[in-house]
């Protein structure tokens, strides 16, 4: 069952947007580099997913380095160098133990405060910007950083072709801070929800390459991020066609398609950009945000709805009125060299 969402009027404070980051692995890997050991054409993959390249994360690169990458862009973007609370969300930490989060903010200067990690998956944005979002509107925290960041090119199977063409790497970072409901950037409730009865559809076994079983994972993508899209709207008092950008995790563009047929949100509405970074688990929402509000697709005032699905099974979606807040990027050296074919 789908938990409810928490009145949003219970707290004096609401939890802000204030800054967006984003940083892209450094490997840029095109469907060419893949496609003739997958056994398949560059169009195939094109066809089926939506991706023409993706970026991927070198053998010496860290979850960790990703993270503080998108976490320092954001905290330009934010005009701080200082937050209360971390938040990290990720499947692929560099530790079983410790947690990625306290590193992270050790080499961002950030110390003597919470920091922790996630695990939610590709639902992993909704979840941190839950927990982010009760630190401040509780009046814990004047401002907190929400960082996503997966590596899951590492654990795909190089020669599985439901895998291997999916997962770019990357991580994305936002802040919030203690504001008004109401106000532009305000996160609305969230709509969170779990389902472990099908947790053997998407899984990563110790010691294993992922597991997916591509139909089962469509189907409950597309039915459970819809089904959160109409309640995290519900519960902002918004109908759909209040929705001026639907943002939902770009899986691939199979789903988002089905995604914006079924909430029957045309195509300008639904915002994707998964064709140059393929699917970045908990950061592709972030992402697509940044690279929408760089282009002039989304401009302050429009009213977002943000869903997503992952393994878990799990989903989550919130509302929100984009607000005027630059997005930092961090890009990787456009003369790095391309990753040859694993």
């Amino acid at each position: 069952m789908t938990a409810p969402a928490a009145d949003i009027g219970q707290h004096p404070f609401a939890a802000v947007l204030c800054g967006l980051g984003t940083a892209q692995a450094d490997l840029l890997v095109p469907n060419a580099e893949i496609s003739e050991r997958l056994g398949v054409t560059d169009d195939w993959i094109l066809t089926r997913t939506g991706i023409a390249e993706r970026r991927r994360a070198g053998v010496e690169t860290t979850t960790a380095d990703l993270a503080v990458r998108a976490a320092a862009a954001a905290l330009k973007s934010a005009g701080t160098d200082t937050v209360d609370v971390v938040v990290l969300a990720t499947a692929t930490p560099d530790h079983r133990m410790p947690g990625t989060a306290p590193e992270v903010a050790a080499r961002l200067g950030l110390h003597d405060i919470a920091a922790f990690d996630i695990a939610a998956a590709c639902t992993g944005l909704p979840y941190a910007l839950q927990v982010a979002k009760g630190f401040v509107a509780d009046g814990a925290a004047q401002r907190a950083l929400v960082i996503t960041v997966d590596r899951l090119s590492h654990l795909t199977d190089p020669d599985d072709r439901t895998t291997a063409a999916l997962f770019g790497d990357g991580a994305a970072a936002l802040v919030v801070r203690r504001g008004q409901v109401g106000e532009p950037g305000a996160v609305g409730p969230v709509i969170l929800g779990a389902d472990g009865r099908h947790a053997d559809t998407l899984v990563v076994p110790h010691g294993q390459f992922m597991r997916m079983r591509g139909r089962e994972v469509f189907h409950h993508a597309v039915t459970r991020m819809s089904q959160a899209t109409e309640q995290a709207a519900a519960a902002a008092g918004w109908s759909l066609s209040d929705v001026d950008r639907l943002v939902p995790h770009q899986a691939n563009s199979r789903i988002t398609a089905a995604v914006g047929r079924r909430l029957h949100l045309d195509g300008g509405r639904v915002l994707e950009n998964i064709a140059h970074l393929g699917n970045t688990s908990a950061s592709s929402i972030l992402f697509a945000l940044a690279h929408a509000a760089c282009n002039g697709s989304l401009r302050p005032g429009h009213r977002v709805l943000l869903t997503a699905f992952g393994a878990g099974l799990t989903w989550g979606a919130t509302t929100l009125t984009w607000p005027n807040v630059p997005c930092v990027a961090d890009r990787p050296d456009p003369s790095q060299r391309r990753e040859a074919a694993r």
